[in-house]
């Protein structure tokens, strides 16, 4: 906004312009997203998965074509966050070969999903399998009902 337009040229309006001009310049800063940011928003975008619940399980399920093991990493950060992540490179061009069109996706891919309390991160398990990789984590078993204690008690 700027105030001398408005015809209010005092030293009060200059300062409280200068002051609004200097916050929107560092909420701009402070609210940018990061190259990391966007990259993994990207990659997560990118990923469609399918989440499953059984009685003693959740399973997800990722397309994965033409990737091998080593290049998928399936790991849980802060004791409930399962996060799956990798990379498609693209093909080394041969000598006298160039591409005519490139359609299929390269790149980082990533998932991260927020387990709940009774998921057992303890025992997870993943396979690939035709280019589909299925992540399963176990359920905990439910907490027994605790049964009522009985206090003897004592004549004095």
């Amino acid at each position: 906004m700027d105030f001398r337009i408005m015809g209010m040229d005092s030293p009060l309006f200059s300062t409280l312009q200068h002051m609004m001009d200097t916050s929107e310049d560092t909420d701009k800063s402070y609210n940018a997203p990061t190259r990391t940011f966007v990259r993994d928003a990207k990659a997560m975008a990118a990923t469609p998965a399918d989440v499953k619940e059984y009685p003693n399980s959740y399973v997800f399920v990722i397309d994965m074509p033409g990737l091998k093991s080593g290049d998928i990493k399936v790991q849980v950060e802060d004791d409930n966050v399962l996060t799956i992540s990798g990379e498609r490179k693209r093909d080394e061009e041969k000598e006298g070969a160039k591409y005519v069109r490139m359609e299929r996706r390269v790149g980082k891919f990533m998932r991260k999903f927020a387990l709940p309390e009774n998921a057992n991160t303890d025992s997870i398990s993943a396979v690939c399998q035709e280019g589909v990789l299925t992540v399963t984590v176990e359920k905990l078993p439910p907490p027994q009902p605790k049964k009522p204690k009985t206090v003897e008690v004592k004549i004095a």
